[in-house]
């Protein structure tokens, strides 16, 4: 039997006598499409954080493809293939869009380091990097500088970024937050054709966007588990229905 991509058992997070994230255990397999929903408050950016290594949990353990990262920092986290967006997008803003994908795509390689050569002298970053602005329809704004280009713009470039050290387990932070109905369609559209092979764990408010992108639902509820399961189980669900999806609608 295969290990899960990414494991949980039994983590927490406190902070002082709050229990943030209390007690989770939580399986993300190879190429799935996983969500955690629940309301503000829940503990879905705090679990993020202590997945990615922002946070070190104050108990349980994390495992990445069968290696235990719980005491790991989140550049070893990163270069062992986590990847993740944050709710506040976090870009170079003074840099060109081109520019920031360049540093993204050359961060985890060891070549970086080598200051004496510009990053467009390695060909397969220039690559990576076209590829990658191509694919999030970034192209005809390469050259601007990141602070000028639209907020859906910046959503979009973030996803990029994630992507460009070709991560194993990517984590999106509400993706969807802020944007128009048109930019939600593409975002949607480009959420759908990422690469299969990669884990995709996403945070959304939008049930609809985390049932159609999702074959599996974790829902949170002060800090724990209220429920996982397939979208279909998490739907009928009277629990999780009374407690979340009905109260979300009524409250739209």
């Amino acid at each position: 039997m295969t290990s899960p991509c990414l494991r949980l058992e039994g983590v927490s997070r406190r902070f002082g006598g709050l229990k943030a994230v209390d007690n989770v255990t939580l399986s993300v397999d190879a190429g799935a499409r996983h969500a955690v929903i629940g309301p503000n408050g829940a503990g879905k950016t705090t679990l993020f954080n202590v997945i990615s290594g922002e946070l070190p949990p104050s108990s349980g353990t994390i495992g990445l493809n069968g290696t235990d990262i719980t005491k790991l920092k989140a550049h070893q986290r990163a270069a062992l293939g986590i990847a993740r967006t944050f709710q506040i997008t976090r870009l170079f803003p003074e840099l060109t869009v081109s520019e920031n994908v360049l540093l993204a795509c050359a961060a985890l390689d060891r070549r970086k380091f080598a200051m004496y050569r510009p990053l467009s002298a390695y060909s397969e970053f220039s690559e990576r990097a076209a590829t990658l602005l191509a694919q999030f329809g970034l192209a005809d704004i390469a050259g601007e500088r990141a602070r000028h280009i639209s907020y859906g713009a910046r959503r979009r470039l973030d996803v990029a970024l994630a992507l460009a050290g070709r991560p194993r387990l990517l984590l999106l932070d509400e993706p969807m937050a802020g944007l128009s109905t048109p930019e939600r369609i593409g975002m949607r559209g480009l959420l759908e054709q990422l690469d299969p092979s990669i884990a995709v764990l996403l945070i959304e408010h939008d049930m609809d966007v985390a049932f159609s992108f999702a074959s599996r639902v974790t829902v949170l509820h002060q800090g724990r588990v209220l429920a996982d399961g397939t979208r279909n189980e998490i739907s009928a669900n009277d629990l999780v229905q009374q407690a979340y999806l009905g109260g979300l609608a009524h409250s739209e």
